[in-house]
């Protein structure tokens, strides 16, 4: 084999190994664009903002729909929804599966969906992501975590259903519904807990919940922002390396 044929095949290598790292890089960037909700735990009976965060995959149409389903075996006795410019909102209720009392009053309705749709004009355009936020209290104290199978609808009339939920000891299933985790109060935590359900029932979404949910909002962005650099500047640096290595190979081959 000559000199020049091997170098040619030495090029040929190098390049489908780059192209291979990009392809890497292109697949691993969309795995962590699921919808989700803040916060990942909260405390058993306690009043919290939801804040669930809905991404657009999609490089070709906007999200126009978010469907929100609240579980029927763990109703939740009081949700309010805060107002979102260029988006309504369409609240659904029923009498809760089981009977539910919330200081010491009977429960006959609860929140089983909703479901925001996007006014002409707007969405969630491709490369961009969105918050969705309702108050909602006391969580449940007989479950140790709560499930919001959630649909997002694209304008183009796709519908991702993102309704499975993980079971322990296995792998994320690829359309993960938001859920939170219910954690034991402590006694401190449930004294604050009774001061936040009568200030939720005066003010219903004033001042307190508004800035809960942009600190919310900004937490998540923040952590999601910081994952994504580091993943990125890690593929971009391993693809680097892979290049230098292979120019450096076809040179020492060269040489010889």
């Amino acid at each position: 084999m000559s000199r020049t044929t091997r170098a040619v095949r030495l090029r040929r290598g190098a390049l489908c190994t780059l192209a291979a790292a990009a392809g890497s890089i292109a697949l691993a960037l969309p795995a962590s664009a699921h919808v989700t909700v803040a916060p990942a735990e909260a405390a058993k009976g306690a009043y919290t903002t939801l804040t669930f965060k809905v991404p657009t995959e999609s490089d070709t149409a906007s999200t126009t729909a978010l469907d929100v389903q609240f579980p029927a075996d763990a109703p939740i006795a009081s949700v309010t929804v805060q107002p979102k410019p260029g988006w309504t909102y369409k609240v659904t209720k029923d009498a809760p599966a089981k009977p539910l009392t919330a200081h010491g009053t009977q429960i006959t309705e609860v929140v089983t969906q909703i479901t925001w749709t996007a006014q002409d004009g707007a969405g969630i355009k491709p490369g961009e992501f969105d918050t969705f936020n309702v108050s909602a209290g006391p969580l449940p104290d007989d479950a140790d975590q709560v499930v919001f199978k959630t649909l997002q609808t694209y304008s183009d009339g796709e519908v991702v259903r993102w309704i499975d939920v993980a079971k322990p000891g296995t792998d994320e299933p690829d359309h993960p519904a938001p859920a939170v985790t219910l954690t034991t109060a402590a006694a401190s935590d449930s004294d604050h807990d009774d001061g936040a359900a009568d200030e939720h029932a005066d003010a219903g979404t004033g001042n307190s919940a508004a800035a809960g949910d942009e600190s919310a909002s900004a937490s998540a962005s923040a952590s999601d922002g910081t994952a994504r650099a580091l993943g990125i500047t890690g593929l971009v640096l391993g693809v680097l390396g892979l290049a230098a290595g292979a120019f450096a190979l076809i040179s020492t081959r060269r040489r010889a």
